[in-house]
């Protein structure tokens, strides 16, 4: 079975092919006989009703500095592809908010990985809170005597940006630490965006486990280690990755919230798990298909495309 799919992503030429999880993506799919397309969210076009985006069709090969043959400029109907992969890295901004109702406008007729609806109402840091007793202690403000009264709570906090990635603005703060009012300050000063502070968990020292997700259903698991005297373990930032097996703990979280994400459409989910305790539900463009492929020779990717093709068999 051969799909066109389109890829909607950064610019594929700065990418990192040794790590890229959409690179991957593309690789297996091109391998399994499907054609490919490349755009970014500037070439989209809204047109009396119709989706456009202005692109090339793409080669990929796993060359270092020659990863990518791309042929000429077109602009195309995004109706006239069977895929489309919504892979732009965030913030999930008001730009990437945008990219999903023009999606939703092809979708399902034309594919979209990951339902377009669902990835705007499934925030990251927001929706693991339809699941009461994974996540460890958490609050979402940004009401300062909220955040203290947490703090007198809990002590040891971590505070994160509503809308961060990549482990980008994440912070300890112990009890006496005199330094949260002014980083507070700071976030205010950025964004008026609500933010995360999470009760500290010590585990996160031996590790922050991304487990990745296909159509609801656990595929596989990376250990993602921080640097010594750091807790922020993503890769981005410097965490070193290990092979992991899935724990009892981890299966009881992922059969929790398997069903739902089936039900949303979000077919390609990671999720971040600490110890006992599910931290965030990534579904915009997550990552660590290569760390695992790397660790265990398990391509999460080829398995999403089977499924693909399983669903696109049934139209």
């Amino acid at each position: 079975m051969s799909l066109k799919v389109a890829v909607q992503m950064d610019p594929i030429e700065g990418i990192n092919i040794e790590g890229d999880t959409t690179f991957l993506m593309m690789e297996s799919a091109q391998a399994r006989g499907h054609s490919l397309f490349v755009y970014t969210t500037h070439t989209l076009a809204m047109d009396e009703g119709r989706v456009f985006a202005r692109g090339r069709d793409l080669i990929v090969q796993r060359v270092k500095g020659d990863h990518a043959t791309l042929g000429p400029w077109r602009r195309t109907d995004l109706t006239a592809f069977d895929v489309i992969l919504l892979r732009q890295d965030p913030p999930f901004d008001m730009n990437y908010i945008d990219s999903t109702f023009f999606l939703e406008k092809v979708h399902p007729a034309t594919l979209v990985v990951n339902d377009p609806v669902e990835v705007r109402n499934a925030p990251e840091k927001l929706f693991v809170t339809d699941f009461p007793g994974l996540q460890p202690p958490t609050l979402i403000t940004n009401d300062r005597e909220a955040i203290a009264e947490f703090r007198q709570r809990h002590g040891d906090v971590v505070l994160k940006p509503l809308n961060g990635r990549g482990g980008s603005g994440v912070t300890r703060h112990l009890a006496d630490d005199p330094n949260l009012d002014s980083l507070l300050e700071i976030h205010a000063e950025l964004s008026p965006e609500p933010v995360i502070l999470q009760k500290f968990l010590p585990s996160v020292t031996r590790g922050d486990k991304r487990i990745l997700l296909i159509d609801g259903e656990a595929v596989g698991a990376i250990n993602r280690v921080p640097r010594p005297g750091q807790i922020r373990s993503n890769l981005a930032v410097g965490g070193r990755a290990e092979a992991v097996e899935l724990t009892a703990r981890d299966r009881e979280i992922c059969a929790t919230i398997g069903p739902e994400l089936k039900r949303r459409g979000l077919l390609f989910v990671g999720i971040d798990v600490i110890g006992d305790y599910l931290t965030e539900i990534n579904v915009t463009s997550p990552t660590g298909a290569v760390a695992l492929k790397t660790f265990t020779g398990l391509d999460a990717t080829d398995i999403l495309w089977q499924r693909v093709e399983e669903l696109r068999r049934t139209v």
